[in-house]
């Protein structure tokens, strides 16, 4: 039996979303790590080891970044032509099993678990695609019969020490939207996420033999460079609507490589001599994708210190910050090369501590990505202590996408609190709750005030999984006579704040 006790139910006058705090860790910003698990790098550590080993395995990264106060993981769910998740149209992966096409020793869907795990602990989950790259390596012999590779041999153009798809098939295109298609519809994701391998990276006396598609699948005559960057902004238009048709909350996001082109090629481009661009090499045009509203998020690679004179991330954040326009901007950071590089810079202390500084007090920039998960959590306790103090001392909410207009919902009633032992069991009575993705538990010290909802008064983010309810543990709440509790849906939109008397 539902046992009430002291409410208090009143409404702010200001959204805790909408209030401007002048605090050195702000309300909103997107703190995520990619979790890479082609060939092992972060998760899980050798395929084929038991499910409940991968499992310890993936818990350990999401515990340790929880700590840090990050909100977000991009998982590597498609490396090369396969699937960490239950596919009918890609081999299971043999970076999970062991065996390509083998499927795992457990009852669970991988994949739901791991988005679970992840929103169970306030994350944010990204599901990582690599659309293009076929293979590994060369070695055929190891891939399932129902890769693509056999599959479709047509597909596959051979470059370097890989295979892989040829962007300029209509088929190749067709396939990929289906793959997206299938992960979107069968799986609780917050968005799809590319990287930068779209077009391979040059390598030096070696041709991409895409020249018969090139003069067959070429209506409009342009040029290979033109027709090439003109496939992958077709991959992008055409995933961006097949996202947002199934479920338009689900954002996506691209990470390109960090240069868009060099200034001597371009007056455009940025005071950088990169060897190759994402423009001219990759055939990925990244401004064109945001100027057309196909992408929520961008997030350049800028893998370089502050200071290095070819490619100074300095100068490479404050570009895309003055090109970026319609879609959010975050800064991909590369602590793997923390004195573990060529470039000393990385071995000081604050080199990354400055970068995460001066994407907080550039205006155009609302967040970082780090790569990857094993880079902070193998050494440098020192480098990550300082994080989590000066930087990261707060929770945090991930940006909306500004491309998605959210209608204000209406505000759920209280209804009861349940007396539990160790926690309370609050319940609201919603008008829909189908799209409420957290609970956002604010401790407050006067009721008869606005609650503040600045980030050091979060108590706690539960996850609420469409349901009416959610528990708290009185350890939390400790001997707190009001908290004041906020809903954010899945478009990342936060309601105004209810406070509540607890007795």
């Amino acid at each position: 039996m539902l046992k009430k006790i002291g409410i208090l139910f009143l409404i702010s006058l200001s959204s805790c979303s909408l209030i401007k705090h002048k605090n050195k860790i702000p309300k909103t910003e997107f703190r995520g790590v990619w979790i890479a698990t082609v060939v092992n790098i972060d998760w899980p550590q050798r395929g084929g080891d038991p499910w409940k080993k991968q499992q310890e395995e993936y818990l350990r990264i999401l515990n340790f970044y929880k700590a840090l106060n990050f909100n977000a993981v991009v998982v590597q769910i498609r490396t090369a032509g396969d699937a960490f998740y239950n596919s009918g149209i890609s081999p299971w992966s043999r970076f999970l099993t062991g065996q390509e096409g083998l499927a795992p020793e457990t009852d669970q869907d991988p994949l739901k678990w791991l988005i679970r795990e992840a929103h169970i602990r306030g994350f944010e989950f990204h599901a990582w695609l690599n659309p293009y790259r076929a293979t590994f390596d060369l070695n055929t012999e190891v891939l399932s019969e129902n890769h693509d590779y056999f599959k479709h041999p047509d597909w596959m153009i051979k470059y370097g020490k890989k295979y892989y798809y040829n962007p300029g098939l209509p088929g190749v295109q067709n396939h990929m939207v289906s793959v997206i298609e299938e992960v979107v519809a069968n799986y609780d994701i917050d968005a799809i996420h590319f990287d930068d391998y779209f077009y391979p990276y040059t390598i030096k006396d070696e041709v991409f033999n895409d020249s018969t598609s090139f003069l067959s699948n070429n209506p409009s005559r342009l040029s290979l460079e033109n027709w090439r960057r003109s496939n992958i902004d077709s991959l992008v238009k055409q995933t961006h609507k097949a996202i947002k048709q199934q479920k338009p909350w689900v954002q996506f996001g691209i990470s390109p490589f960090g240069v868009w082109k060099n200034k001597s090629t371009d007056p455009r481009g940025s005071d950088t001599k990169a060897g190759q661009t994402t423009y001219e090499d990759l055939y990925a045009d990244p401004l064109l994708w945001m100027e057309k509203g196909w992408i929520d998020y961008l997030v350049p690679q800028i893998y370089w210190s502050l200071k290095l004179k070819v490619a100074s991330h300095r100068v490479l954040l404050d570009w895309w910050a003055e090109n970026y326009k319609n879609s959010n901007l975050y800064v991909g950071n590369g602590p793997y090369k923390l004195r573990n590089n060529s470039d000393k810079a990385w071995n000081k202390k604050k080199e990354l501590p400055k970068q995460l500084r001066l994407a907080r007090k550039t205006e155009a920039v609302r967040g970082n990505v780090f790569f990857s998960a094993r880079s902070l959590m193998s050494g440098n306790k020192d480098i990550v202590n300082y994080i989590k103090k000066e930087l990261y001392s707060y929770p945090s909410f991930t940006p909306a996408s500004p491309l998605i207009v959210r209608e204000e919902q209406p505000l759920p009633e209280l209804a009861t609190i349940e007396d539990k032992d160790n926690y309370l069991s609050i319940t609201f009575k919603f008008q829909d709750s189908s799209n409420t993705r957290f609970a956002n538990v604010y401790a407050i010290k006067n009721p008869k005030k606005p609650p503040s909802c600045k980030p050091e008064n979060i108590i706690g983010k539960i996850l609420m999984d469409s349901s009416s309810y959610f528990n708290i543990g009185k350890g939390i709440i400790k001997q707190r006579k009001h908290i004041a509790v906020t809903f954010t849906d899945r478009f990342r939109k936060e309601t105004e704040p209810i406070v509540i008397l607890l007795n």
